[in-house]
């Protein structure tokens, strides 16, 4: 079998647009036609198409060329302080950004369901979902599962059509200085047992880092023969 990659570009938002905007280019020059942009609908709370209009009309050609969104929380960005010892997992897995930890169902409802209809105002229909960190609660789990095709956590893609689909997400890390120094050796070993799918995170920061740039050239060059596709083609 020849497998898939599936590239997500993440913390897509008014002040990362330019840096995405190249880092699409460089990942269509690694031949990488398909990604799937997961884009923040209010960044420090200013909705997105109110906030950067180029940004939108951007995504919504991306989308025209094959790329698919999906939505990234609302905000990215705490907002509440669940109980210990949950607070000190949410701080590892994303630090200011585990934006649903210590939110309750209803909560997190209203925050899905404010930055889905963001993204629909500026004429973006996202099919899944991404918690900023991969930091998510039960009650989200429950949400998201009602309210969208698909939402991928840190070891899976879940699907309402076909279930469970086991593929860990290759994921360098920045927000420390361990995690710039330990994830790439980790991220290049665990690309060597990829299953039929191999699923590659990028995000802006990397690209402040040579060697975390130069880790994702090797990941593509190994993925090299795997088809490339989106989230959206995964579950269809």
């Amino acid at each position: 079998m020849r497998g898939a990659l599936a590239v997500a570009l993440h913390d897509v938002e008014p002040r990362s647009f330019a840096r995405v905007r190249d880092i699409r280019g460089w990942l269509l020059q690694r031949g990488v036609p398909r990604v799937t942009l997961l884009v923040i609908p209010a960044a420090d709370l200013h909705p997105i198409g109110a906030h950067a209009p180029l940004l939108a009309a951007w995504l919504r050609a991306r989308v025209a060329c094959g790329d698919a969104i999906a939505q990234h929380g609302l905000a990215h960005r705490s907002s509440a302080t669940p109980r210990w010892p949950r607070r000190t997992l949410a701080r590892l897995q994303a630090g200011a950004a585990a934006e649903f930890p210590g939110l309750g169902r209803a909560d997190a409802a209203a925050r899905v369901r404010i930055g889905r209809r963001l993204l629909e105002e500026i004429e973006l229909d996202p099919g899944g979902f991404v918690a900023p960190g991969y930091a998510y609660t039960r009650g989200l789990r429950a949400v998201l599962s009602e309210s969208f095709d698909w939402f991928a956590d840190l070891g899976a893609v879940h699907s309402r059509t076909c279930g469970k689909l086991r593929s860990p997400a290759l994921c360098l890390g920045s927000s420390t200085g361990l995690k710039r120094a330990l994830s790439p050796a980790t991220i290049h070993a665990a690309s060597r047992i990829a299953g039929p799918v191999m699923r590659l995170d990028v995000h802006p920061a990397d690209f402040e880092l040579a060697g975390h740039v130069t880790t994702l050239e090797s990941l593509l060059e190994r993925a090299a023969g795997r088809d490339v596709v989106t989230y959206d083609d995964l579950v269809a």
